[in-house]
């Protein structure tokens, strides 16, 4: 699980493995991440990209960059929070994500909410 509150933006992460999704004998392995987005400023947000570090337990490493989170650029009131699960396929066991939303305030600055690093791993794995 990751929890990162960052420049008045609360991420919350709960990443899950998705057996029935995987092949071992491939190897893939599916995992599914849960996000809550919460706004705790006092200022409307509009979350407007996304960029994703993720890196597999043999160092390989995939960047992701796109406008908003599963179609959606959510824009969120004071005290208002946005939810979804979105996927990540991996060919090891285990990895790590971590990585930015970028977000516009209503008089069009833009800034980047960290997100923590969070684990992607086959429950009782060896890694």
């Amino acid at each position: 699980m990751s929890n990162t509150i960052s420049k008045k933006i609360r991420i919350h992460v709960r990443p899950e493995y998705i057996p029935h999704r995987s092949d071992p004998s491939k190897p893939i392995y599916y995992f599914a991440y849960h996000i809550t987005i919460t706004n705790e400023s006092n200022e409307k947000i509009q979350l407007i990209s996304r960029y994703w570090h993720i890196t597999d337990s043999n160092g390989n490493v995939e960047e992701i960059r796109g406008p908003g989170v599963v179609g959606k650029q959510p824009n969120l009131k004071a005290g208002d929070s946005f939810e979804y699960t979105s996927f990540c396929p991996l060919a090891t066991e285990f990895g790590v994500m971590q990585g930015t939303f970028q977000m516009v305030l209503k008089n069009g600055e833009t800034f980047d909410t960290r997100i923590k690093p969070f684990k992607l791993a086959v429950p009782f794995s060896m890694n």
